[in-house]
């Protein structure tokens, strides 16, 4: 008859011990692993709200940002810029502005905007979504003509926006320019990627 080496309390033991140890291991192994799956702080930073202060934004100065990896125009525009928006309607596709998950219920939209003195934008195309060149300049420095006004232009397929993100007829982009949330904190310090009615 064989005996053990060990009482059964000392078995129970060194069982109780044997699976702590396992336990622990399993446990030291799945962290690393967990915390892969958890967002970091730079990709939680990607979705949050953006504060801007636009104190030092002159007119006609164009200041970008970044917003959940998309960049953001902030434009200042001038009482010219302002003007000719009524102007260039007959040429544009959408110029009332009418699509409405293009921009948020409250802004203006003759100019999109909140401020008709301050523009904000995501400046990305909406036909294939490209980033528009900002050609503010208008006439010929700007390379598009005499006869045009200031905007964005999209180099990739030929698509044009006015100074309100507003696309123009018969190029590729079906939509104007995407105005994101936003709001201000106070008459220079803008907050991008949410507003007073908590959208994002």
């Amino acid at each position: 008859m064989s005996t053990s080496r060990f009482s059964p309390s000392r078995r129970r033991f060194l069982v109780v011990v044997t699976a702590g140890i396992g336990v622990a291991g399993a446990a030291f192994v799945a962290v690393p692993f967990v915390r892969s799956m958890t967002p970091s702080a730079r990709a939680r930073a990607a979705g949050a709200p953006v504060e801007v202060d636009i104190s030092k934004l002159e007119p006609g100065q164009l200041l970008t940002v970044e917003w959940r990896g998309k960049p953001v125009w902030i434009l200042r525009r001038t009482r010219e810029m302002i003007e000719d928006l009524a102007a260039l309607e007959p040429q544009l596709a959408d110029p009332k502005s009418r699509v409405d998950t293009q921009q948020p219920s409250y802004v203006r939209r003759d100019t999109r905007s909140i401020n008709p003195e301050i523009l904000v934008l995501v400046g990305i195309c909406t036909h294939l979504g490209c980033s528009p060149d900002t050609r503010l300049l208008a006439g010929a420095a700007s390379g598009l003509g005499e006869d045009w006004r200031g905007g964005f232009f999209c180099p990739c397929h030929g698509s044009k926006f006015d100074l309100a993100g507003r696309v123009y007829k018969n190029v590729p982009a079906p939509t104007n320019l995407v105005v994101p949330p936003h709001m201000y904190l106070t008459s220079t310090r803008l907050l991008i990627g949410e507003d007073k009615t908590g959208a994002a």
